[in-house]
């Protein structure tokens, strides 16, 4: 095993990395991609004549992670200048959809603004509490949100799984270096 030499860092020469630089790096980072949909109640005055329909919203992640496993967490990020933060900021219930290597048209109708996304892809149902499920997907899990919190431009949302669907097996859809593919051939343990 070779060992590589770094030069000592003076902490005084520590900067905080441009965010050029820092998506860059993350662009190299393989991630699967995600649908995150939701449903809030609309916030129309009742004396406006507001029932409190809901309203949804969906967007493609790639920070989708687990947290934990006992108890079971998982969590995903979204920007606050987000179309779909209004929803999300208010959203009891969540579901996150893995997406398939045929799915790159829902990763790309999600990701998109200033649409209806539900109206550009029809491969969906209505769900518990009115949250859409994607049809077709790897798996999906229906989630509780427990915790909000601010990052940055983002907040991290914790949510809690109270049901999985698993779609079966299939190659993953994966973002990397700013586009979409599938999963290399697994490398062997």
């Amino acid at each position: 095993m070779t060992t590589v030499e770094h030069p000592p860092v003076d902490a005084a020469e520590l900067r905080p990395v441009s965010s050029d630089l820092f998506r860059a790096l993350l662009r190299r980072q393989a991630t699967s991609v995600t649908v995150v949909t939701a449903a809030a109640r609309a916030t129309d005055p009742a004396c406006l004549g507001g029932i409190g329909a809901p309203i949804r919203a969906g967007f493609t992640a790639t920070s989708f992670t687990s947290v934990s496993l006992d108890p079971p967490l998982v969590s995903f990020c979204l920007g606050v200048a987000s179309s779909s933060w209004p929803v999300l900021a208010r959203a009891e219930h969540v579901a996150v959809h893995l997406l398939t290597a045929g799915q790159r048209d829902a990763a790309a109708i999600f990701a998109t603004s200033g649409i209806d996304r539900f109206a550009a892809y029809p491969g969906w149902t209505p769900g518990p509490f009115g949250v859409p499920l994607l049809t077709g997907v790897l798996a999906r899990l229906f989630c509780r949100v427990v915790h909000r919190v601010p990052a940055g431009d983002h907040t991290l949302v914790i949510a809690e799984p109270l049901a999985l669907g698993d779609g079966g097996d299939g190659a993953p859809l994966v973002y990397h270096r700013g586009g979409y593919t599938t999963a290399v051939t697994p490398v062997p343990r």
